[in-house]
């Protein structure tokens, strides 16, 4: 199945977003949607509330029973299913559907965790790499969840640094099988999945994986972990000793688990910030209800304008979490509607096309989930003290959402990525970045320009993205001469790099979004408005921190006197702004376009 309108929308490369600009019908956005991915969206919201929500104190009791039961129920409904193949038992959907799911669903941390393990990096290697076999085997099961899996990667001393694995994989002399030993940590759905893929070095060195199944002798899985958040999910160590795997249970090709690691996760990390979408309305909408309640001074406290400023800033967040994600996830579908599915090296294709978009994924994972952390702190205050106690859900919802920056690599790890990635394919010539650089360093040496003029009710955010885009230039084009080679090592500047960046992304895709519903909504065009604003502050002051690193004296006068040319703009009034975006939010008790 193709995303609706497939053909118009343009085929993009990834990172292209810093120097190409696009007009608002070359992206997908939410109010896209064909009337099935609506009714698949509905089927999931009905799900979440009615089945999901009622068990939220069980989840959180850790009764694993209630939570499979649960999982069994949503593959029954098609949920765990819409990326397995439709010979396996599958639907074998777009991405977007599937992302429309992990967003819907999101209603509950723990179960949300469970459930995006399972179909996400508990699935999708056996889908990618699994032989003919192995998917017949097990694939139908995961699909109606009546197996759950699990994946295991991480080690006490290889969390972000993958590679450095211990585990150790040695082929019996018969050649039947391999005996793994070795201990994981921090495995999600560990204690009730009934198959793992689990990686380990075979002959201390190549990178493999392999699938295991629960109750194999010499895999032990240890006790659950008690955790800050999510602490309805399944968290357990494995321990491997001398774990005989049959051979047929390799997974792909020894000393190319790599490919199967890293894979997954681009595939992860925008689910992910689909899941922070979820979550994020969720805890949204507990907020206001409760604010609107809450009367202090004779006054509900959404009358107060520090309480409604909190309210704006998370409802611009959601919108333009949604923005980014879908714009992302929808440019990734555009993508794949060209391949032949039936082509002998579909799968091969496949994961290249979602690689391409590896730093796009990147920075879903890290914008969204850094959102997500403001979000619900900002709804936790406004519970006050009643936010800090287990009665209320702003306080569940706060200890939840702070995994977000760890899961699928920390959000250190990611903004390295993100910098790096758009340095190497610059490097590759596989992204005219540093072509773009260099027109930016010859206009700004060049001397002032005069000012593009757009029209519009976005003109404003149009200067300002156009800005952005020359400033993130500018900086990573000093950056390199400052340090060549070795920027990789300035991590503090690479940081910084990737800040911009990421803001020029979701800047420019709520502006196209708002475009793009020509003006059905004015709150959507206020939330791009009031978001644009915040984010120019983002960028400014990450702007500022690159170029006091590479530069000094005379130097340094000469190039804050080019930031401050390139960063010149008119103040938006986000006080009004914000209030109405509050006045919208509140009336509706929760997000709403």
């Amino acid at each position: 199945m193709s995303i609706p309108a497939a053909a118009t929308i343009k085929r993009v490369t990834g990172g292209s977003f810093l120097i190409e600009d696009l007009r608002p019908e070359d992206i997908f956005t939410l109010e896209d949607l064909s009337d099935v991915q609506k009714e698949i969206a509905r089927t999931t919201v009905e799900f979440a509330e009615k089945q999901v929500q009622p068990q939220i104190p069980a989840i959180e009791e850790k009764n694993f029973e209630v939570t499979k039961g649960l999982l069994r129920r949503a593959g029954e409904l098609g949920l765990m299913a819409i990326d397995v193949p439709e010979e396996y038992g599958g639907l074998a959907m777009d991405k977007v559907t599937s992302a429309l799911i992990s967003d819907k669903i999101a209603v509950c941390g723990s179960f949300s965790v469970a459930f995006s393990a399972h179909v996400g990096i508990g699935t999708l290697p056996l889908v990618w790499y699994g032989s003919a076999a192995q998917k017949e085997k097990y694939l139908a099961k995961l699909a109606t969840g009546e197996w759950i899996a699990s994946y295991a990667l991480s080690e006490a001393s290889s969390g972000s640094d993958a590679m450095n694995i211990r585990t150790q994989a040695t082929l019996s002399s018969d050649g039947k099988h391999y005996e793994l030993n070795g201990e994981k940590m921090w495995i999600s759905n560990a204690g009730m999945a009934n198959l793992f893929t689990v990686f380990a070095k075979v002959d201390g060195e190549k990178f493999s994986a392999f699938l295991i199944e629960a109750g194999t002798p010499g895999l032990t899985v240890g006790p659950e972990e008690h955790k800050l958040g999510i602490r309805g999910s399944s968290t357990c160590p494995l321990l491997l000793a001398d774990c005989q795997v049959p051979v047929e249970n390799l997974l792909g090709e020894v000393g190319k688990g790599h490919h199967i690691a890293f894979n997954i996760l681009n595939v992860g990390r925008y689910k992910l910030g689909a899941a922070a979408i979820g979550g994020a309305k969720y805890a949204f909408r507990n907020g206001i209800r409760y604010a609107k309640e809450r009367i202090a001074f004779s006054k509900p406290i959404t009358s107060f304008g520090l309480v409604q400023e909190k309210i704006a800033d998370s409802g611009a967040g959601i919108f333009a979490m949604e923005s980014l994600v879908y714009r992302i996830v929808g440019a990734i579908d555009a993508s794949l509607a060209e391949l032949d599915k039936s082509a002998p090296n579909a799968t091969q294709e496949i994961q290249k096309r979602i690689e391409e978009f590896a730093v796009e994924c990147s920075i879903i994972k890290v914008w969204c989930s850094e959102t997500l952390d403001r979000l619900v702190d900002q709804m936790l205050q406004l519970h006050g003290g009643y936010g800090y106690v287990e009665e209320y859900s702003a306080e569940r919802s706060y200890r939840d959402a702070r995994i977000n920056k760890i899961f699928e690599g920390t959000n250190e790890i990611n903004r390295l990525i993100i910098t790096g990635w758009m340095m190497k394919r610059a490097m590759q010539g596989r992204l005219a970045l540093l072509p773009a650089i260099q027109r930016v360093m010859d206009e700004v040496m060049a001397g002032p320009s005069p000012r593009e003029e757009r029209s519009g009710e976005l003109a404003d955010q149009h200067a300002l993205l156009a800005s952005a885009k020359k400033l993130s230039l500018f900086c990573a084009g000093a950056a390199s001469q400052k340090y060549g080679a070795a920027l990789a090592d300035q991590q503090e500047v690479m940081g910084a790099l990737a800040d911009m960046i990421m803001e020029v992304l979701v800047m420019e895709s709520t502006i196209l979004r708002t475009e793009k519903m020509q003006g059905r909504s004015p709150l959507a065009a206020k939330m791009t408005k009031y978001y644009a604003a915040r984010s120019f502050r983002v960028l400014e002051t990450a702007a500022e921190r690159v170029i006091g690193s590479v530069a000094e004296g005379d130097m340094l006068r000469t190039q804050m006197t080019i930031y401050r040319r390139l960063a010149k703009h008119d103040a938006e009034n986000t006080v009004a702004l914000g209030r109405d975006i509050a006045v919208a939010m509140t009336e509706a008790g929760r997000y709403t376009l």
